[in-house]
């Protein structure tokens, strides 16, 4: 992950400063901004603090866009955009698709966190947008709402025709829970579902702010979570229905 994240990063900045490439737009995370152990709301402002709650996948998001901001320091013309969990149509076997196959199968337990979404069609409207301004040296945060995951899994579930997560996690049967996937995982060599920095962020209470980017594209408005999730989970429904015939 800090070989593609980081190196990969900095790979791809020399290249572009070597090839005097016009314009350069870096898709990092809003995990690069860091977490906080108390939660709190986030905005471009936020500088980076060490904390437990930050994930490895932060930590290497964090780094690839030092990266990018020395690429932009030696001419570059570039940002950087800051996507919360993106929610869409995918591979629901990975990524943040997930959470759809989660809930689909019947996944009874919900944890108290609030965190940051966002339609992966509105990142990419807002990419084009910014990627054909000529605004350099920003960064902007791409988020559509905050919601409690009770809120996701519960709409997930009535797009689905499915059972609402009923059973709230605790900090220790999270703890529990992440050990016995860790050890599932060594056994069966198969990714865990939990890890110990998922389990964390899913405790984190986290508000991500959207208004610098809705002041830098006037007339861009981003699609509602509960119309995102309905169109994703449609698909993912036909996806299922077509694979049984």
């Amino acid at each position: 992950m800090y070989q593609v994240n980081v190196e990969g990063t900095a790979n791809v900045v020399n290249i572009a400063l070597e090839k005097n490439i016009r314009r350069f737009v870096h898709i990092s995370s809003v995990a690069s901004l860091g977490r906080t152990a108390n939660g709190g709301s986030v905005n471009e402002e936020k500088k980076w603090e060490e904390s437990k709650v930050n994930t490895h996948y932060a930590k290497s998001k964090y780094k690839g866009e030092l990266e990018v901001w020395r690429g932009i320091s030696e001419g570059l013309s570039g940002i950087i955009l800051n996507p919360s969990t993106l929610l869409g149509y995918g591979d629901w076997n990975s990524s943040s698709c997930a959470i759809f196959k989660k809930v689909y199968d019947g996944f009874n337990w919900y944890t108290p966190g609030i965190n940051g979404f966002v339609d992966v069609e509105d990142t990419a409207r807002a990419t084009i947008a910014l990627m054909e301004s000529n605004i350099t040296e920003q960064r902007y945060i791409i988020n559509g709402d905050n919601w409690l995951f009770k809120k996701l899994q519960d709409t997930i579930a009535d797009s689905m025709g499915k059972k609402k997560p009923s059973h709230k996690t605790t900090p220790l049967l999270l703890d529990i829970a992440w050990r016995m996937e860790n050890f599932k995982s060594f056994v069966t060599g198969k990714r865990p579902l939990l890890t110990r920095d998922s389990a964390r962020v899913a405790q984190s209470k986290t508000y991500f702010e959207n208004n610098k980017l809705l002041g830098a594209l006037p007339g861009f408005s981003f699609t509602s979570l509960e119309q995102s999730i309905g169109n994703a989970a449609k698909k993912y429904l036909n996806g299922v229905n077509h694979s049984s015939h």
